[in-house]
């Protein structure tokens, strides 16, 4: 059975199409950069590996050049779009509505746009996704895999908010938790390399969005994104957790308007705002030219992961794993090595030597010593999906 993935991003589309339930690859592509002036393409198979640069106005023209991709002579997969018996969708933010794979029908698709205030930036693109698809694929069942079911096992004490009951009762005001596609496929290798019936594991997803979770025998227990994809960590360009008095603050004493605001800490915060960019290579490159701004930036970031793993260690009562991945978690020596660094107290102890590598498999970074294990684990929403999607049928 043939299964594609399809992960829409705000500006870009992740995809791969596998042989199901083997879990082979067929292909696997990206579009980027969608609605700018210059696009570009990947698309990856057995035989090819093509990239391309043109103008992709919306999702629709990128996924429809993903569809004469695919069915090229030359270069394509399959030879109808009949073929393809699922298309398996990634969906940020699934609310109290959605818990676990659904199967999406007209009903799903208004309870999706019903969220989209929630996740402004994704769900709309997600939605978007799905409504391509169905026209594309028309034979195909479409499923929603929803970032957020994962932390839905979350306990009320960490879940709810100290703020009127009612909120909670009738308006569902609570930390929903995102990334848990990654967190959910990264923590379920760990486990299986622990080799231990019941363990706890830290799972830190670092990328553009970042977010670190706290997960007990296999279960979500806490994490640091919360009812929107805003607080804990420092990201690309989100803020991560501030004194929500300071947003009031800019508003009633110093002028600005909400949307301002909700704007500046989603899209101009985080590393952004701290140094000018957005990228972590960068920032990185011009640290190690003596960039102050950015040195800070980098040691601010560190700081904020390694009080999150402090405070989750106290939560589990104790700790087997740290587990990195994703672009930044999976690529960044140095992140790792701040984070790392200096938290022996716990039992952490990075090999500098292990930890100086780019990921490709589950690899230990940590010493002989270390009572608990340092992983790096490249993550892959893109199968996680399609295991979940091709379970549910």
């Amino acid at each position: 059975m043939k299964v594609l993935v399809i992960n829409s991003g705000s500006s870009s589309i992740k995809y791969q199409l596998f042989e199901m339930p083997q879990q082979k690859v067929i292909c696997v592509g990206l579009i980027e950069r969608i609605g700018l002036e210059i696009g570009n393409i990947h698309y990856k198979s057995a035989s090819n590996d093509i990239e391309e640069a043109l103008e992709i106005k919306n999702h629709k023209a990128g996924l429809e050049k993903v569809v004469d991709l695919l069915l090229a002579k030359k270069v394509g997969v399959i030879s109808s779009t009949d073929e393809i018996a699922i298309v398996g969708h990634r969906v940020v933010h699934g609310g109290s509505a959605f818990t676990e794979t659904t199967l999406i029908t007209d009903e799903v698709k208004n309870k999706i746009e019903a969220l989209f205030s929630l996740a402004p930036l994704h769900n709309p693109a997600n939605l978007e996704g799905v409504k391509v698809a169905e026209a594309i694929f028309t034979k195909a069942k479409q499923i929603a895999v929803f970032d957020t079911a994962f932390h839905q096992s979350i306990p009320v004490k960490a879940y709810k908010y100290a703020i009127p009951n009612k909120f909670l009762e009738e308006d569902k005001i609570r930390l929903y938790g995102f990334h848990g596609t990654s967190h959910k496929y990264v923590s379920e290798k760990a486990i299986a390399y622990l080799h231990k019936e019941k363990s706890k594991i830290i799972t830190v997803h670092l990328g553009n969005g970042c977010s670190i979770t706290a997960i007990e025998n296999g279960k979500s227990i806490d994490h640091s994104l919360g009812f929107g994809p805003v607080t804990g960590l420092i990201m690309g360009t989100r803020s991560g957790d501030i004194d929500h008095s300071l947003i009031f603050y800019l508003i009633n004493n110093l002028g600005y308007d909400a949307d301002y605001v909700n704007n500046m800490l989603q899209k101009e915060s985080g590393m952004l705002g701290l140094t000018g960019h957005s990228d972590l290579r960068d920032i990185e490159a011009a640290a190690e030219k003596g960039d102050e701004n950015c040195q800070l930036a980098l040691d601010m970031n560190a700081y904020r992961i390694k009080k999150y793993i402090g405070s989750y260690i106290a939560a589990m009562n104790g700790l087997d794993a740290i587990v990195f991945t994703a672009g930044i978690g999976e690529n960044s020596v140095l992140i790792r090595k701040l984070v790392c660094n200096a938290m022996d107290f716990f039992g952490i102890e990075l090999d500098e030597a292990k930890n100086d590598m780019r990921a490709k498999k589950l690899t230990e970074i940590h010493k002989e010593t270390s009572q608990v294990k340092i992983l790096v684990i490249p993550t892959n929403e893109e199968l996680e999906i399609a295991k979940q999607s091709y379970d549910l049928l």
